[in-house]
């Protein structure tokens, strides 16, 4: 598995718009730049079809994609794997043209349902619906009808090296004031205690649900805006100044090499990370999910993960829903190679992870409990211009020296604009 390149853009990132891309109607304004090329022809005949892919950062991940694609015959599947940190606006800008992907990667966006941009899959996933989680199905359905099928389940969490922590006699924090504390005693001349990322954005919804709040609730009204959120930006400001944070390091969260290479002795992370960090650490790697914040603070872990979609607006639609039913529903043992044989991912269905013996003993059985004790799931409503106006909170507020209460105020506005166009 090789690191990411410094350029490439996160799958898992929490705060997935990199452009703030809102729904289908305004998404001409991403920009030109519509990722087309590293096309790869597939081997089929029949029906030509495109799917679109972010590049992942595990090696043998694209070779294993288009090889998938090869050996469906029924049409001629090429792969465009976008690189660089522009996959969301290559992936809306080409929607809009004529070159716009039959099939095409992203999370759940109820604007993408609205906007009639992603086709109804319920019939797909039917048959094999309660071999899903429960919650991977919730997080796509609207209406009782199911958009998208799980691809991977990616939870996350922070990673330590066990001898540092000994060594400066820390235990493993479970609140964010232990964890600040912990930062302090781990920072030496040449470590620093913690790394969160380059700009904090990766635990913007890990904030929220570890200070005991939700980003928005059943009812479809914000539910961040807390007290707990308030101390917990405050904290995170303490900690951003507090020169025991790993801030400008050369890869963000998402790559590996920050703990690997001993810049930082904890680490937020994906669980994909896990094998290259088990090769480089062997037993000197533990983990742990985000802090609890406050007096509601409860511990948390982010599932992050693809879901694979059919463009409902493409020339070839039963086709690519075809294509999808094979590789996605069908194919189960692609289904596991993918999950298991890169990095390390959750297979979303039950009789797969239940194989799925890389997962579970040692540090990934670890990781699968997190994720099964603490896990949050997207929020199909909680969409891309939302969580870019939360990120603007922890810019203006933990970056920055803003008062968080005036930038939640701004944020809710931001956030009620949206919730009225979804949801009137």
């Amino acid at each position: 598995m090789s690191a990411m390149s410094n350029s490439n853009f996160s799958r898992r990132s929490i705060f997935r718009a990199a452009a703030g891309m809102a729904a289908a109607g305004t998404l001409a304004a991403c920009g030109s730049n519509n990722g087309r090329g590293g096309g790869s022809g597939g081997s089929g005949s029949g029906t030509p079809l495109t799917q679109y892919f972010h590049a992942y950062g595990e090696a043998g991940t694209e070779q294993a994609l288009k090889r998938y694609a090869a050996a469906y015959k029924k049409a001629n599947v090429s792969t465009n794997w976008i690189t660089g940190n522009n996959f969301e606006s290559a992936l809306f800008a080409a929607l809009l043209t004529s070159k716009a992907p039959d099939v095409f990667e992203f999370h759940p966006q109820l604007q993408l349902v609205k906007s009639g941009q992603v086709a109804d899959l319920t019939d797909l996933i039917d048959p094999v619906k309660s071999d899903f989680n429960p919650n991977d199905i919730k997080s796509h359905t609207v209406d009782g009808k199911i958009y998208g099928i799980r691809m991977i389940d990616d939870p996350q969490f922070f990673y330590y090296r066990k001898s540092m922590l000994e060594k400066a006699k820390v235990d493993v924090p479970t609140t964010l004031d232990e964890l600040i504390e912990a930062a302090a005693k781990l920072t030496t001349s040449k470590v620093k205690g913690v790394f969160l990322g380059n700009d904090f954005s990766a635990i913007q919804n890990p904030i929220i649900w570890s200070a005991g709040a939700d980003t928005i609730n059943e009812k479809n009204e914000i539910a961040y805006h807390t007290d707990g959120v308030v101390e917990g930006l405050k904290k995170l400001r303490t900690l951003w100044t507090s020169g025991n944070v790993l801030i400008d390091a050369p890869t963000d969260f998402w790559d590996p090499s920050s703990l690997n290479q001993g810049l930082c002795a904890i680490q937020w992370g994906g669980m994909w990370s896990m094998p290259a960090m088990q090769k480089a650490l062997g037993d000197d790697l533990g983990i742990f999910p985000f802090p609890k914040i406050g007096s509601a603070g409860k511990l948390s872990v982010y599932n992050g993960g693809w879901s694979i979609f059919v463009n409902a607006k493409g020339k070839n639609v039963e086709a690519a829903k075809e294509y999808v039913k094979w590789l996605w529903i069908d194919q189960t043992q692609y289904q596991e190679d993918w999950a298991t044989s890169y990095g390390f991912h959750i297979p979303p269905r039950t009789s797969i992870a239940n194989k799925a013996d890389k997962l579970k003993s040692g540090l990934p059985a670890e990781g699968v409990k997190l994720f099964t004790d603490y896990g949050h799931f997207d929020n199909i409503a909680y969409d891309q211009t939302m969580q870019t106006a939360f990120a603007d909170v922890i810019a203006s507020s933990v970056r920055k020296n803003g008062n968080p209460e005036a930038a939640l105020d701004t944020c809710d506005k931001k956030v009620n604009v949206e919730l009225k166009k979804l949801f009137g």
